[in-house]
């Protein structure tokens, strides 16, 4: 991570609201529930599954809460009106994780019921490391209830992770595995980018032989070439990969044109520029990249 790129993350809060939406909105399908059913429409179209979003889960209420899971079961409905191949990812701390667990686990379970009654699927995001030990029993005390039609993520980047996927196990969960991008203490996380990889690739490797379906979840072209040589071995269904909006188009085009399953993580709501603040000052990298590409169209135009 360089210089330019921490400076640009640093300086992020202090950019006018418009800058930071225009540098944001390939990575946001908007602020409306119609814009994100028009970019899941798009993306279906070129072959593209979808997983939507509802921003905003930096709540402070329980009104607050209800009304993101509303939300939600207005995108269940919309995806199941127009026929899409899309479901939704849920960050419990939308629907009251730090604020009530058994309103959390009301909203939770009603949005999984809602999806099931709709043949479609919930996946349950997974936040900071304060929230892992919450989010796991609430996603395993819904399994228990007999809802099969849910999904977890983990993170390679906790040192945690293959213990939970060992205790997972018997559940041959659903999983979406992914880097991580929270900063967290060295006590809990990998720092180093390469023991992270090698932490995805041992835990891609346990979810294989544990018999989980896998949802794998990166941009880093060495961990798609190491998923890439695991999954010959799977059965039709038992993976995909997943990206976000607006990064690696055209390598999340290359893998579709490969028979690969691939879904898209399409984020949409009034809060985009919290979001946008956030994911730019998680990942200054990413920041620094999407601000040079900014420079450089500008430049072009000059």
């Amino acid at each position: 991570m360089g210089l330019f790129d921490r400076a640009v993350a640093t300086v992020l809060p202090v950019v006018p609201r418009t800058v930071v939406r225009r540098v944001s909105a390939p990575y946001i399908a908007g602020p409306t529930l119609e814009d994100a059913i028009s970019t899941v429409t798009e993306l279906n179209g070129a072959g593209k599954r979808a997983t939507v979003d509802v921003l905003g889960e930096e709540i402070h209420s329980g009104e607050e809460a209800q009304a993101i899971a509303s939300a939600y079961r207005d995108a269940l409905a919309a995806i199941d009106d127009g026929g899409l191949d899309a479901n939704i990812s849920v960050k419990l701390t939308g629907l009251g994780l730090k604020l009530d667990l058994e309103l959390c686990h009301e909203l939770l379970e009603g949005l999984v019921r809602d999806a099931g009654a709709r043949s479609s699927f919930v996946r349950i995001d997974m936040e900071d490391a304060t929230c892992v030990d919450d989010t796991l029993a609430l996603y395993r005390r819904l399994r228990g209830e007999g809802h099969e039609n849910l999904g977890i993520v983990l993170q390679a980047y906790l040192k945690r992770t293959l213990h939970d996927i060992a205790d997972l196990r018997e559940l041959h969960p659903s999983v979406r595995l992914c880097k991580g991008i929270y900063v967290e203490p060295s006590s809990v996380a990998f720092r180093d980018a390469d023991v992270v990889r090698r932490s995805f690739v041992a835990a891609l490797d346990a979810l294989i032989e544990g018999g989980s379906r896998i949802a794998i979840a990166t941009h880093d072209e060495a961990l798609i070439a190491a998923s890439l040589e695991r999954v010959v071995t799977l059965a039709p269904g038992a993976y995909e990969f997943q990206m976000l909006l607006g990064v690696r188009e055209s390598r999340a085009t290359e893998l579709v044109e490969a028979g690969h399953p691939l879904r898209i993580y399409v984020p949409y709501g009034q809060r985009w520029y919290e979001y946008s603040l956030r994911r730019l000052q998680e990942n200054p990298q990413m920041a620094g990249t999407i601000a040079k590409a900014t420079l450089g169209r500008a430049v072009g135009r000059t």
